[in-house]
């Protein structure tokens, strides 16, 4: 690392020298910019611009002039629909770059960085296209991107707001708890019913647009309001800054949190009706510099899958998961990020073994689902109910089959290893980022490893694709060296080879989908059934490579084969192979 850090500021070093060269700078701020750069990291033209020693333009028109790669200006430039939706939002977002203008099959993109050659690449294998990078200006690009993937201005957008918040009948009711409805029935009087629409509005469009997350956050100009939909957060029309308040405080009464209490976070819940639907919302308050920052999960069981079949498992991993989730005792885990689909996966696991013969009970925190014939507890820390002492609790109910939410510590980890040993069927998830590292992850927490080897079935890691939109769904050619870069076994490229050129699929952006080119999501899985071989691994305390390697040599797909047999099959986009799988390389 420190090597790394020490080239960074050689390099930065010589771009100060050659600034100095042109009387762009002088020594002296190039030396105040360089111990900035040692104690704070950064980039150098950064620094150098934060100081007020150069302005942006001059230090792009320099590198373009030194590297000989074109400055656009892009304040006034106009791009054209299509050649903007070459390139997905969220990739431009993420790189802080735009597609200015197609001549043939050449695509010239303005970029921040345009010598960045791994995102170069990734553009090419994205598009098809061949790249030429310019230089654009950093805010000029941040800009750009907002004013031509934004459907509508600011303005545009605020009047939208105001004019449906004025008419109209609501779509959302609210579920209200007994006894805490006196706070509601005050915000309901005339003065305060445009809130209460507003905030209606936010709930209804998010849940009609298949969100899973609703952001309100401020900022010092503005209130922004963004869905997650489909693992990504999309910006929506927003009301106007002096609201913001208003509405924090009517979400605050519906989910019973305390208006007054602005100076610590706050978390609960409410129930919604929307179009005969129950729907589950959990809240979340944080508070932040500008004001406080809301953020609420929506949970809509009827959009609830339980077949297994509908979860995305190759069918090899559907075999080997159907099999463990079967047998008469011992731990199964699902690990992955927040987000992945931990429970979906848990809850259909629960939904397929479920039978009036077997009693099943499970302990989360909060319980996202109600599961009819399956005895559920939610965690109260409150009032001293834990994983761990619900676990033990448990054990005097009978069981056949446990389901703990999330292992967090030893005392967890430990009553849900004796209780498999015990005859138990015991399911639960971790946050780590594959299957292998689990088992270290388990170590870590002080569990022995014999204990480990005896107890574990298997560990399923899993994440969350974008499918492909099937309205505007379309197909390309690449060439197969250019899935090089994603770490793609020959073998299997040579498998899907069509006349010597690969096949793929992409969503050029529809209403339907919301310009995204995406509709839905599937799961990728990385299965590691624990056999003899693994069993001795994890007692003699192997690494992750070894316990890796072993796994894949008796079958196991990865995470990237998974998602890549998923992009052969025209379901999904080498962009979702890089975003999720990114760095996922054997």
């Amino acid at each position: 690392m420190a090597a790394e850090k020490n080239f960074q500021i050689n390099i930065s070093r010589r771009l100060g020298e050659m600034l100095v060269s042109s009387k762009l700078i002088n020594t002296k701020q190039l030396h105040e910019a360089l111990d900035a750069q040692r104690a704070q990291g950064g980039k150098l033209g950064h620094l150098l611009i934060e100081k007020g020693y150069i302005s942006e333009k001059q230090l792009l028109s320099f590198l373009s002039e030194q590297f000989s790669i074109e400055f656009i200006d892009l304040v006034n430039k106009e791009i054209n629909e299509k050649v903007l939706q070459i390139i997905p939002e969220n990739i431009a977002r993420r790189y802080n770059l735009i597609a200015v203008e197609k001549k043939n099959n050449v695509l010239k993109v303005a970029m921040e960085d345009p010598l960045n050659i791994v995102v170069l690449d990734d553009l090419k294998m994205m598009t098809g296209y061949e790249i030429k990078p310019v230089f654009g200006s950093e805010s000029d690009i941040m800009t750009s991107i907002d004013r031509f993937y934004g459907t509508k201005s600011s303005k545009e957008a605020l009047d939208e707001i105001l004019k449906k918040t004025g008419s109209g009948e609501d779509d959302v009711s609210i579920v209200e708890d007994e006894g805490d409805s006196d706070d509601i029935i005050s915000l309901e009087g005339e003065e305060n019913a445009p809130i209460i629409r507003m905030v209606n509005l936010i709930l209804s469009s998010a849940i009609n647009a298949h969100a899973s997350d609703i952001h309100i956050e401020p900022t010092y100009k503005e209130t922004r309001v963004r869905f997650r939909i489909d693992g990504v957060l999309h910006p929506q029309p927003a009301p106007p800054k002096k609201f913001h308040n208003a509405i924090i405080s009517r979400l605050k009464i519906m989910a019973t949190l305390d208006i007054s209490e602005r100076r610590l976070p706050q978390d609960g819940r409410t129930k919604l009706i929307v179009q005969d639907r129950e729907i589950d919302l959990r809240v979340s308050v944080l508070p932040c510099g500008p004001g406080e920052k809301i953020v609420m999960r929506i949970l809509d069981s009827s959009g609830l899958k339980l077949k297994l079949d509908d979860l995305g498992f190759e069918p090899e991993n559907l075999a080997i998961f159907s099999k463990c989730i079967k047998a008469p005792h011992g731990v199964n885990l699902i690990t992955g990020p927040t987000g992945s689909g931990k429970s979906t996966t848990l809850y259909s696991a629960l939904a397929t073994l479920n039978d009036p013969g077997v009693n099943i009970i499970t302990i989360e925190d909060p319980i996202e689902y109600n599961l009819e014939g399956i005895n559920q507890v939610m965690v109260n820390t409150g009032v001293g109910l834990t994983f761990a002492s619900g676990l033990r609790s448990f054990l005097r109910q009978d069981p056949d089959i446990i389901m703990v939410g999330e292992i967090r510590d030893f005392e967890t980890m430990n009553i849900a290893i004796n209780a498999a040993m015990t005859g138990h069927l015991v399911f639960s998830t971790l946050h780590t980022n594959d299957a292998a590292s689990t088992i270290t992850r388990i170590g870590m927490m002080g569990v022995e490893p014999f204990l480990t080897s005896s107890t574990m079935l298997m560990i399923v890691a899993q994440r969350l694709v974008r499918c492909i939109c099937k309205n505007c769904k379309e197909n390309y050619e690449v060439k197969p060296e250019l899935l090089g870069s994603l770490n793609i076994r020959k073998a299997l490229v040579d498998k899907n080879l069509k006349n010597g050129k690969i096949i793929l699929s992409r969503g050029k952006g529809c209403d339907i989908c919301a310009k995204t080119g995406y509709k839905g999501r599937l799961g990728i899985h990385e299965i590691l059934e624990v056999n003899d071989e693994i069993r001795t691994l994890i007692s003699d305390k192997a690494e992750v490579s070894k316990l890796k390697a072993a796994a894949v040599k008796n079958g196991m797909l990865t995470l990237r084969e998974s998602v890549v047999r998923k992009l052969f099959q025209g379901a999904t986009t080498v962009e979702e192979v890089v975003r999720v799988t990114g760095s996922d390389v054997d």
